[in-house]
């Protein structure tokens, strides 16, 4: 299992974000985030957004801590990453979904 989760940084709504991701397959992330109760409302596309207040948890539920870069290099080099293009135009290729 190759699930990643970069350094929370992102304000919104009143917490700082991190981003849940797998550099193997969406159903791997889809299935780790079921099992340690990330909801699925905060799927979007490619990765979960969880707040600061769960890293400590999800980092010992066996996520990897990388740096934001890291994070981006590894989704990118595995092929399910929605760029930035895909994620405002056309909501991402289907492969992004499953």
């Amino acid at each position: 299992m190759t699930v990643l989760i970069d350094t929370p940084l992102w304000p919104k709504h009143g917490t700082v974000w991190a981003h849940l991701v797998s550099d193997r397959s969406v159903a791997e992330l889809r299935a780790f985030a079921e099992r340690n109760g990330v909801p699925a409302r905060a799927f979007d596309l490619d990765h979960y957004d969880v707040p600061v207040e769960r890293w400590d948890e999800l980092v010992a539920a066996g996520a990897e801590p990388v740096s934001p870069r890291e994070l981006v290099r590894r989704l990118a080099a595995s092929g399910l990453r929605v760029t930035p293009r895909e994620r405002h135009g056309r909501g991402g290729p289907d492969r992004h979904h499953g």
